[in-house]
């Protein structure tokens, strides 16, 4: 390691080392932070998502800047999980940091042993094999259908979990002959979720809710269709509709009646169907 390296490397180490202490001091019970120190592991959670989603976010946006800043967020969910852990004697971050080295390391034996590969594809099925060892699995026997459904879950988002427990499914011929029939259970589903609406059932009310979008997400397997996408470009819409409703408002919104709302919606679309429009 050159002069050079050495000086970034001791600068690297400074800076991790600065923010682990300034969150071990926010978690500190002489002066910290009061919402710092009420954080739980569990409580902690939507934000991991949502540092998450807003990094997705910028690295799409292509603005380093705001790649930076949102890395940071998400890097600060890591060290403030890990000083949680810490604080109540389960692991600290030096154990999550050593752990991952340790799993690269053993899942990198082509770079970090003797094994010689031939190409990506080879790493992947290598890296599957020793995945499995880890788990005291047979690397070469095929996993039950339900175990990689329960990762799904575990590990996806919402809707894209839900599409991929579809696609496996069908797969596997848990499927309907037509769309006819899909459509179908749609209607049934609908039909059950006003049912239980009329209830005061808040369970299963969400349950026939859920019944009714997994329904709707396999309508968009057969075709072809990308609900994660779709929701995301409804949203997009929906929020460029409502800033330019903002920008024609005179008043604060909540003073303008439905009638008027809807007739600043209607501009606000027309305006942006004609700039879609424009060459």
């Amino acid at each position: 390691m050159d002069h050079v390296n050495s000086a970034q490397h001791a600068e690297l180490v400074a800076a991790v080392e600065h923010l682990v202490q300034v969150v071990a001091r926010l978690r500190s019970p002489d002066g910290g932070c009061p919402w710092d120190l009420e954080q739980t592991q569990e409580s902690l959670i939507p934000y991991v998502i949502e540092e998450a989603y807003e990094t997705v976010d910028a690295i799409r946006s292509g603005q380093q800047t705001a790649i930076c800043e949102e890395l940071g967020d998400l890097l600060l969910q890591v060290v403030l999980q890990s000083q949680v852990a810490s604080d109540a004697g389960h692991f600290t971050l030096k154990d999550v940091a050593e752990g991952i080295s340790s799993k690269l390391i053993r899942r990198h034996p082509h770079v970090f042993g003797e094994l010689q590969v031939d190409d990506v594809e080879q790493i992947r099925q290598n890296w599957e094999q020793i995945k499995a060892q880890e788990k005291g699995e047979d690397p070469n026997a095929e996993p039950p259908l339900t175990q990689n459904l329960k990762r799904y879950g575990r590990s996806l988002p919402p809707l894209a979990a839900a599409m991929k427990i579809s696609q496996k499914a069908a797969a596997v011929g848990f499927e309907w002959d037509s769309i006819e029939g899909v459509w179908e259970k749609f209607e049934e589903e609908l039909a059950e979720l006003k049912e239980a609406l009329n209830t005061e059932d808040k369970a299963h009310q969400e349950s026939e809710l859920g019944d009714l979008l997994v329904t709707l997400i396999n309508i968009a397997r057969w075709y072809d269709l990308d609900p994660s996408n779709a929701i995301q470009g409804t949203n997009a819409r929906f929020i460029q509709r409502l800033e330019l409703v903002e920008t024609f408002a005179d008043r604060p919104l909540t003073q303008y009646t439905l009638a008027e709302f809807e007739e600043l919606w209607q501009r606000a679309k027309a305006k942006l169907a004609n700039r879609a429009e424009s060459p």
